[in-house]
């Protein structure tokens, strides 16, 4: 056996034998990240309260995610290049200096730069994570791993948003930032060694880096984006003009070959995970704004209904893993596309003066379910149909795509939002924005049909 079939051969079939530190350190990091996303989702609203800046709320999430497709590029590479140790500790160093910058910030703009920061960091994580679950372990155990990195989220969600919401409440959003840096470095303690065990897998043809390709990416949808929540037309015009070619350029080279043809096999599976991330997070972005600033709930309940969708979420995740796959995996992703469409049209019907808040509480956690259901069935997908030894691009090109999906999901909806204000109706806007990522959770049912082999 060659050394790199060494490095590369799969660990026995259990999750706690030869990989016990590497499972727990792997835990550990989503455990962490879900700490972040559902405390800051909880607050955020606080902050906007705080520093103003409504048109740069979508902003916060655009840009953690845009900047995170720079991470996932470069982290997929590198982990094909040396390992998945060196990018992973860059990531962490990066996330903590903009959790930093969040925390002390005097303006929104501020806010928006230390997310920007905290998503360079945060897009290395989970691509060293898939690079891990493709290459250390047996797949025939991904599936479990799946769901126990699903449930890492349930914890978090079980006290996470009520702590953010506390602590935001009688303390400060700000600390909801600060707070989370023993934690980070805590897991660092755990993890690191036993990434340090995994080599290199083979890199791309040339070694040549995509990296800057991801740059231009993300400056292009950025460039789209501020056009869409530019104030005037005059300014949206030439933004969206400048950066649409140049987002199309650089995502044609990024993403698998036959991806805007929706080909059959990994590029439909990717461009599908992205159009999942798209609707539920383009809508899941400003939940706790729609239920706080144009419901006044309070933060506690949006809490409540974090905690519910981790919960779901995981339920959903696991009963796709004692599915034991007697179910299509295709069957799932279309079944979670439709449940997070419903979610999207509820919460639009919650915008609607005299609709009982309820309506809004039950269906943000069955969004949640169908993402449970849905997006493990396109990254083991993935995942199957990756070529050994390059687990760590495929993975790259599937978290691009979701990175992309989520800040194109985040900033549409952030720029009709902004819009409803400036006419006169935050609530109209906030309906609108929700039904838009409805119409594409459904339109991402046909391409899930084609996340499939090649073949007759």
């Amino acid at each position: 056996m060659s050394t790199a079939e060494a490095t590369l051969a799969p660990a026995p079939a259990s999750l706690w034998n030869d990989r016990r530190g590497m499972t727990i350190g792997l835990l550990m990091i989503i455990t962490l990240v879900a700490f972040e996303a559902l405390a800051v989702a909880t607050v955020l609203p606080l902050a906007r309260e705080d520093l103003g800046g409504l048109r740069l709320y979508g902003w916060a999430f655009s840009a953690f995610l845009l900047a995170s497709l720079i991470g996932i590029t470069w982290a997929g590479e590198e982990a094909d290049r040396s390992g998945p140790a060196r990018p992973f500790v860059i990531g962490l160093i990066l996330f903590a200096i903009g959790l930093v910058v969040g925390g002390f910030a005097t303006s929104m703009w501020i806010l928006v730069l230390g997310r920007a920061i905290q998503g360079l960091g945060a897009g290395v994580m989970p691509t060293v994570i898939y690079v891990c679950i493709g290459r250390a372990y047996d797949e025939s155990v991904r599936p479990r791993l799946m769901a126990l990195s699903s449930t890492a989220w349930v914890v978090p969600g079980l006290v996470g948003p009520g702590i953010a919401a506390t602590v935001g409440e009688t303390l400060s959003w700000r600390m909801v930032f600060l707070g989370l840096l023993p934690l980070l470095v805590l897991a660092a303690l755990l993890t690191i060694r036993p990434l340090m065990t995994l080599g290199p897998g083979e890199p791309s043809a040339g070694n040549q880096s995509k990296a800057p390709l991801a740059v231009l990416l993300a400056g292009g949808v950025a460039l789209v984006l501020g056009g869409l929540t530019a104030p005037k037309w005059y300014f949206a015009v030439p933004l969206v003009a400048a950066g649409l070619p140049l987002g199309l350029y650089a995502a044609k080279a990024l993403l698998p070959k036959g991806t805007f043809r929706l080909a059959r096999g990994v590029p439909a599976t990717v461009i599908g995970n992205g159009m999942l991330s798209l609707a539920f997070f383009g809508a899941d972005a400003f939940v706790p704004f729609a239920l706080i600033t144009v419901r006044d709930e309070s933060t506690f309940l949006v809490g409540a209904g974090l905690t519910a969708s981790a919960i779901l979420w995981s339920a959903g995740t696991w009963a796709l893993e004692r599915s034991k796959g007697r179910i299509d995996r295709r069957i799932t992703m279309m079944t979670g596309l439709v449940l997070v469409g419903f979610q999207a049209i509820a919460m639009a019907a919650a915008m609607i003066p005299g609709t009982p808040v309820a309506v809004a509480v039950i269906a943000w956690p069955i969004g949640a379910l169908g993402m449970g259901l849905a997006y493990p069935s396109f990254s083991l997908t993935v995942l199957s149909l990756a070529e050994t030894g390059r687990e760590g691009s495929a993975t790259s090109a599937m978290k691009l795509c979701e990175s992309l999906g989520s800040a194109l999901g985040a900033g549409v909806a952030g720029a009709l939002i902004a819009a409803g204000g400036a006419l006169g109706s935050e609530r109209g806007g906030t309906a609108v924005a929700f039904l838009a990522m409805a119409s594409l959770a459904f339109l991402g049912i046909a391409v899930a049909a084609r996340a499939h082999k090649p073949g007759p």
